[in-house]
């Protein structure tokens, strides 16, 4: 069931978005070369309680860590740690979440560490494309395939591996809602966008298959073929003119 937001829970999805917006902003100019994925978490959880607000993920459905890390071949989840020190020539993905005033805000964007092959600056660039053009259809009267339909059409013109397992979704009092917002389309057209609508996109996108594994921590996820993968993802509500990015400072 899909829970259209009023304008007063949108405002309080602002100030949560905002948050994950401004800390993940910071996390981006802390990355480094010799910095571990576990100081990056602990950078996360510190803004967050500095913020008066609640990290996400930490104890999600028995999540240990406060951000998700993900770094080259792993497409999500990934799990921080001391001894994963990140290098020149890494991607890392970050993706994190706060609840604030009982809602939640959610988003995630890839960051490259010095320089890197031009193929998986490629991969970057044409991933974060891919979420800008589902927003574009994110509009009243639309259906979530279209919204899947952009990704996949973009991704599969750039000749990349959509990741199929994982997908965006709904968000609001819960970290994921519906309606599951897929990145590529199956079954129809999925529901009629309305106002009131709260989605977190996200696209996931391999720079060769799109088949991945979940590694023995149950939790982190690779590509099947050991090449490296994006990831990006916006909170958005739709208002009656259009989609509103609420995690963009």
């Amino acid at each position: 069931m899909i829970h259209l937001k009023s304008a007063k829970e949108i405002e309080t999805m602002r100030g949560a978005s905002r948050i994950v917006a401004e800390i993940l902003l910071q996390l981006r100019e802390s990355i480094r070369e010799g910095a571990t994925t576990a100081d990056m978490d602990r950078i996360a959880e510190d803004l967050t309680l500095k913020k008066k607000a609640t990290p996400a993920f930490k104890g999600y459905r028995g999540f240990p860590a406060s951000l998700c890390i993900s770094v080259n071949d792993q497409v999500v989840h990934g799990i921080p740690s001391p001894k994963r020190i990140l290098k020149n020539g890494d991607i890392v993905g970050l993706d994190f979440g706060v609840i604030y005033d009982g809602y939640y805000g959610d988003a995630a964007m890839t960051v490259a560490i010095g320089q890197i092959p031009p193929e998986v600056a490629h991969l970057v660039k044409v991933t974060e494309q891919c979420l800008h053009k589902a927003i574009e259809q994110a509009i009243p009267g639309n259906f979530i395939s279209d919204i899947s339909a952009a990704v996949q059409k973009h991704a599969e013109a750039n000749n990349f591996g959509i990741v199929r397992e994982f997908c965006g979704h709904g968000i609001g009092r819960s970290l994921h809602e519906d309606p599951p917002v897929l990145n590529y389309v199956h079954n129809g057209k999925g529901p009629k966008i309305k106002p009131g609508f709260v989605l977190a996109i996200e696209p996931m996108i391999n720079l060769g298959t799109d088949k991945v594994k979940v590694q023995a921590d149950g939790w982190t996820v690779v590509t099947a073929d050991g090449k490296p993968s994006a990831h990006f993802e916006h909170t958005i509500a739709i208002t009656a003119n259009g989609p509103e990015i609420l995690t963009k400072v």
